[in-house]
């Protein structure tokens, strides 16, 4: 008889995916749709832009997080594919963060009413069409 010291009782490292309870799932579920709602809800306040775009970013970067560590089990998984998944979102976080800085010079050029564009900056004013 071969030698049994394989108990299925201590096999964690199976290769299958982690089995999350159906309790966690409707509570995260449960906590997204609240948050929806939230969302919904701010989206009638005006903050001033940057407000605005601030709150809807938090509420997005929690949903996602919940989505990532609940439904895509990184909750379970190896600390290494957290520290990537979480560098991904700060690498992510920081090109968006230097684009908005950027914003600011050019949002006097958008052309917000074409019947009376503001001044070019140089050269001739732009034709209407």
């Amino acid at each position: 008889m071969a030698d049994q010291t394989h108990h299925h009782d201590d096999d964690h490292e199976h290769g299958i995916a982690h089995v999350a309870p159906v309790k966690v799932l409707v509570g995260t579920w449960s906590v997204l749709m609240v948050l929806t709602v939230i969302t919904v809800l701010a989206t009638k306040v005006d903050f001033g832009s940057n407000i605005n775009l601030a709150v809807a970013m938090a509420i997005a970067v929690v949903k996602a997080t919940l989505v990532l560590l609940f439904f895509m089990h990184l909750v379970y998984d190896k600390l290494f594919h957290s520290v990537l998944v979480a560098g991904g979102l700060l690498a992510a976080t920081l090109f968006v963060t230097f684009a908005l800085m950027d914003s600011g010079q050019y949002q006097k050029n958008v052309i917000w009413n074409p019947a009376a564009p503001p001044a070019a900056p140089y050269g001739p004013r732009p034709l209407p069409q």
